[in-house]
């Protein structure tokens, strides 16, 4: 068959049901190739939301999300997106168009090295020069993709490569076990936690995988440890669960930053450095840390591990549970610790993320507008942050039942996520929920892609924060310069006008009070809904100086 045929078969033997793009004249023989498969390509309006798109689509179904651009500007389009995914661990497989290996070694019309380019923001690229080598290569891009870690790999089809016959087949798909932790360690790490006085665990972006979740909320009901979560592992173990202690990674004193202080043993589950960096958390680095994650610790004078347990998590949580279970559970002695002594210091961040819960200020405070969020919606429901000022109050403000119900982009840290990932999102689970979260700075990064959201009839709500500045940025600038800031403003549209004028629905909220109706109105629409909601971001500085000068004793 033709090589763009046998391409996309090699896709559907993957089990790829959906792909986002925008296409080019190089990819045309994979386009036409597309019409007479079972695949549904997702035509978006600019490539860094395609791969936005992909990005959450792989996080929410642990399959690589796929998108495609063509050569030159729809390659560098979509660079951003791809190093978001990569850096977030989410796993995507990018599909980019070539022109003619004939002229690729010569200067010719928009040709360029697009593998060299996305070299640094991928796990693998390569480019296909041989139609007998697209199984391999289509094999290889997933599997590299959806190993732990997971990340994004590159595939770049010529155009004259796609036209070639071949009479090769797709490869098979072979499930990978990965391996399991090493006894000897297993038993270290049972007589470290046996031998702390007040452990903490600390869980990370691989913490919310199906399997690692069940056996980290095992783990802390069997060890009595609390759990305190990365803004990435929001979910790992329940809200409602009292041994969840909640969110770290404001990067001022925060309640659950006492406790770290405090700890004397913190146990990593899936922590991945870019997330939070731990001279944040473990500033004298006298934490001793028993670090379990796919792979092996990163080297960070904050981060001196005492145990390196490099094995599928899931697994090494098993390990350790049942280890437990055979030292002490005969003797009656699990739970190791009392949950209850961390109970204050719950009750005591529930408290705090309650406070202005009856708040009737407009506009909005942002804890009140997370609060009405929160009631808002199912433990089920996905929210999606954009990258802002809102991120830092979502991260710390709205908690989660279950994993992978908050998507937050804390590693490559990209604005113009949440419209996009919402799209995949919905996609993913249809059944669901979908509020996207963004700032006035961040929505109108890929404002464009509310066009296809009304195309395709997806109900996501898309909720933006007015405040006509890029408030994260004023923020800094304010606490590190004595409140002083550059020129950060800037004029808004009529959001409820944009909306319409895309044909979804919009509202501007006008007055307190309004946010549950409009939510609820939102949601029922036919399609995308557009809700803007003017914040109150002078409680930045407030959070910031009240956290300053927390004084809190475990």
């Amino acid at each position: 068959m033709k090589a763009s045929d046998l391409f996309v078969r090699c896709l559907e033997a993957e089990g790829v049901t959906h792909i986002f793009g925008v296409p080019g004249e190089e990819n045309a023989d994979l386009m036409i190739s597309l019409l007479d498969s079972s695949i549904r390509f997702v035509l978006c309006r600019h490539e860094q939301a395609a791969a936005f798109a992909a990005d959450a689509y792989g996080r929410l179904t642990g399959k690589a999300g796929v998108c495609l651009g063509t050569l030159g500007p729809g390659a560098t389009n979509l660079v951003t997106g791809v190093a978001d995914a990569n850096m977030d661990r989410s796993p995507l497989v990018c599909i980019i168009g070539q022109g003619s290996t004939r002229r690729l070694h010569k200067e010719s019309h928009q040709n360029m090295d697009s593998v060299a380019m996305f070299a640094p923001v991928t796990k693998w690229a390569h480019t296909i020069w041989d139609a007998g080598t697209v199984p391999e290569v289509v094999r290889k891009a997933f599997k590299t993709a959806e190993a732990e870690k997971p990340g994004a790999t590159l595939v770049e089809l010529p155009e004259d490569v796609a036209r070639e016959e071949s009479d090769e087949a797709p490869m098979a798909v072979r499930k990978t076990r990965r391996p399991g932790a090493d006894h000897k360690v297993v038993q270290q790490a049972v007589d470290l936690i046996a031998g702390a006085k007040r452990p903490l665990v600390l869980a990370g972006n691989g913490a919310v995988r199906k399997r690692a979740a069940r056996q980290l909320r095992r783990f802390a009901h069997k060890t009595g440890i609390g759990v305190v979560n990365t803004f990435m592992g929001k979910g790992a173990v329940p809200m409602s669960d009292p041994h969840c202690l909640f969110t770290m990674g404001l990067q001022s004193r925060d309640y659950i930053n006492v406790a770290l202080d405090e700890a004397d043993l913190v146990v990593s589950v899936g922590y991945d450095l870019v997330e939070y960096a731990p001279s944040f958390w473990n500033r004298d680095r006298s934490a001793r840390i028993v670090h379990i994650d796919f792979e092996p610790a990163e080297i960070d004078s904050h981060y001196d591990v005492a145990l390196d347990i490099q094995a599928d998590i899931a697994d090494a949580l098993w390990q350790i549970n049942e280890a437990l279970n055979h030292r002490f559970d005969g003797a009656g002695r699990l739970p190791l610790f009392d949950i209850g002594e961390r109970g204050r210091l719950r009750d005591a961040i529930r408290e705090d993320l309650a406070r202005e819960k009856e708040d009737g200020g407009f506009p909005m405070k942002p804890q009140k507008i997370l609060w009405d969020v929160r009631r808002a919606l199912g433990p089920d429901d996905i929210v999606l942050s954009d990258v802002g000022a809102h991120k830092m109050w979502i991260a710390r403000y709205y908690q989660c039942e279950s994993a992978n119900t908050c998507l937050i982009s804390n590693g490559f840290c990209s604005m113009g996520f949440a419209l996009p990932g919402a799209m995949g999102a919905k996609l993913a689970h249809p059944g669901r929920r979908v509020l996207a979260i963004a700032g006035d700075a961040g929505f109108l990064m890929n404002v464009q892609d509310l066009e296809t959201l009304v195309r395709y009839r997806q109900n996501v709500v898309v909720m933006v924060w007015v405040d006509g500045e890029y408030g994260l940025i004023k923020w800094k600038q304010q606490n590190h310069f004595d409140g002083r800031h550059s020129d950060l403003a800037f004029n808004n549209p009529d959001f409820e006008l944009l909306a319409r004028s895309f044909g979804a629905w919009g509202r501007t909220l006008s007055g307190p009070g309004q946010l549950p109706d409009a939510l609820d109105e939102a949601f029922r629409q036919p399609g995308p809904a557009l809700l803007a909601v003017p914040v109150d971001y002078r409680e930045n500085l407030k959070l910031s100086e009240r956290l300053g000068n927390l004084s809190f004793s475990i």
